[in-house]
């Protein structure tokens, strides 16, 4: 992890930033960060759409010694979809909100992410970024949550937070995306047509490719692409949020300017990652307004690093990072940010 300053060394809470807020923030960014450009974001989604047709027909027609290779563009080109559905969660994909909604739940099916219940669960991640007991991406639980645990609770939670990390959104979409439980009743109907959505989808493709292509047919063309998505959705929510130097507050300490400015990441992948998933590791300026479209978030990270740079971090992708990771931040600690299994259970 590099990093002009650690915002918990430096004291983001100390008085030169005590009474900065997140508009003041925004206000610094040019106006061109956040105007939608239709050419672009429809050059997104094409991008998106082409990459995954090359993957499918190379899945099909090379040799069998070449599917890991083609599973892994393939699934990676299928993230590029999340993003612009994510874009389209967000309202930054285009300027009417219907359009918005049908591509976003025709890009997000590949996923099996249920649109709307995606949606409204991400906003309140981006509402209470870092916030303790209210941020529901990669929320730690404190040393006291994690010893009253049973055994097998515990033994999921060591293994999305240790060496399992690569799965952990496969138990987010299971346990948190198909519950109205979750959802204010205002919201239950768009919920309800989004799962709708998604079972329609799988109850046509599962079998269709059965009937077409056997089961060894399902798990070329749909199971391990689907799975390489799911490594990059866990990594890079990981990664973006889980250092130590991203601190989680209560919120009578919490700052939204401190949590969206300090305590998310930019990481640099491999150009051909960064180019099928738009960008989507360009994350601290998607953090600071989520109206910026993701084909401006590079203007938005340069203007942020002239002005903020002092309090940004960024770091670069590679087994050593994931190792500190996924060694080191397991359990809250207030002072540290995170502590890892071997401290808690001494």
């Amino acid at each position: 992890m590099t990093a002009t300053q650690d915002p918990i060394v430096t004291g983001w809470m100390s008085s030169a930033n005590a009474h900065l807020e997140l508009k003041d923030i925004i206000k610094t960014l040019p106006k061109e960060c956040f105007q939608k450009d239709r050419r672009k974001a429809w050059s997104f989604l094409l991008t998106s759409v082409a990459a995954a047709i090359v993957g499918y027909i190379a899945i099909a027609t090379l040799p069998w010694f070449f599917l890991p290779i083609t599973w892994i563009f393939t699934g990676t080109a299928l993230t590029g979809w999340f993003v612009v559905a994510h874009d389209c969660g967000h309202r930054s994909f285009a300027q009417r909100r219907w359009v918005n909604d049908l591509v976003g739940h025709i890009m997000i099916l590949p996923s099996l992410y249920p649109f709307h219940c995606w949606r409204i669960l991400h906003n309140h991640h981006h509402r209470h970024t870092n916030k303790l007991s209210e941020d529901n991406a990669w929320q730690p639980w404190t040393t006291e949550e994690y010893l009253q645990a049973t055994p097998i609770v515990k033994f999921f939670y060591r293994g999305i937070r240790g060496r399992f990390w690569w799965a952990a959104s496969l138990w987010h979409l299971g346990s948190t995306q198909f519950s109205l439980a979750g959802f204010a009743k205002r919201d239950h109907a768009k919920a309800t047509f989004s799962i709708a959505m998604i079972a329609l989808f799988v109850a046509v493709l599962l079998p269709s490719l059965y009937l077409t292509v056997g089961v060894w047919g399902i798990v070329k063309f749909w199971l391990m692409p689907w799975l390489v998505y799911h490594f990059w959705m866990s990594t890079f929510t990981l990664v973006h949020h889980t250092n130590m130097n991203n601190q989680f507050r209560p919120s009578e300490s919490w700052s939204a300017a401190e949590a969206q400015l300090a305590g998310t990441v930019h990481c640099v992948y491999p150009r051909w990652v960064e180019i099928l998933c738009h960008d989507i590791n360009v994350h601290i300026p998607h953090h600071v307004s989520v109206a910026i479209p993701s084909y401006n978030l590079r203007m938005a990270n340069q203007a942020l690093k002239q002005r903020w740079g002092s309090y940004m971090q960024e770091c670069e992708f590679s087994l050593e990072l994931m190792q500190d990771i996924v060694e080191q931040c397991h359990i809250y600690d207030s002072e540290k940010a995170f502590q890892s299994f071997r401290t808690t259970e001494r």
